[in-house]
């Protein structure tokens, strides 16, 4: 996942509503959000390449989802990052426990955000700074920084969220996510990778023949304990491939 925006309202009728971007590479092979048949009551895409995912939800209200911190100059970690959601889906530790536990071995990951909750908490984790945060009630946005870094399209992102939360609507959110704006060049992160991909990345919807967003995924999970998530698929340049949705 590169791009994750979130309203976490405890005591709503929708404590918890997510919209969400996977980024990658076309050629990395992937399969759709589905049921994993080894863990009853696992809903999450799969990366064929290393076994893991990056956004799901388990049994007992579990739900978990990554993203990368984009740093060039970093060393790769040993381990693969989808394996960090997997593992909390998989588990029955809570999101504190759980996040206390990871404190200790993050190093062998490359740079990372996580979050992970249950029906009562949710908890974020950033590998740079090494803490772990019970997240405030509001919207909440992480990209490939650190959690609410002002980046133009996390911010356009929030915004967007933020105008449907009267009456949450399906095609909405998923303009949002759709959103292909580019900003300004003087308002693009510089993160070390140069300005023609800052270019690329700096949109919340992003399309090139070899590498852009794969996934855009909702998140609906209500106070009654009923979820409903939706994954729509792309190929290169945006091209619609699919969608399947889950209601439990």
């Amino acid at each position: 996942m590169c791009l994750i925006v979130l309203a976490w309202r405890p005591g709503h009728s929708l404590p918890l509503l997510v919209a969400a971007n996977r980024d990658e590479f076309h050629a990395r092979p992937t399969a759709a959000m589905a049921e994993w048949p080894q863990t009853p009551g696992l809903i999450a895409g799969r990366d064929l390449q290393a076994g893991g995912t990056w956004l799901g939800i388990g049994p007992d209200g579990r739900f978990a989802a990554l993203t990368n911190i984009r740093d060039p100059q970093a060393e790769q970690g040993s381990r693969s990052r989808g394996e960090l959601p997997l593992r909390f889906l998989q588990g029955n530790q809570g999101p504190e426990a759980f996040l206390n536990q990871l404190c200790r071995e993050a190093d062998e990951y490359s740079g990372f955000n996580l979050l992970v909750g249950d029906r009562h908490a949710l908890w974020h984790f950033n590998s740079h700074s090494g803490q772990a945060q019970a997240l405030p009630a509001g919207i909440h946005g992480v990209s490939n920084a650190a959690l609410d870094t002002p980046w133009p399209k996390l911010e356009r992102a929030k915004a967007a969220l933020a105008a449907t939360l009267d009456a949450p609507d399906e095609q909405a959110l998923f303009a949002l996510l759709a959103d292909a704006k580019k900003p300004d060049d003087t308002a693009l992160p510089d993160t070390g990778v140069g300005l023609d991909l800052e270019r690329l990345l700096g949109s919340v919807f992003i399309t090139s023949p070899n590498y852009g967003t794969r996934a855009s995924t909702l998140l609906f999970t209500y106070a009654d304990g009923r979820r409903r998530i939706i994954e729509r698929s792309f190929g290169p340049e945006g091209t619609s491939i699919g969608e399947v949705r889950f209601e439990r």
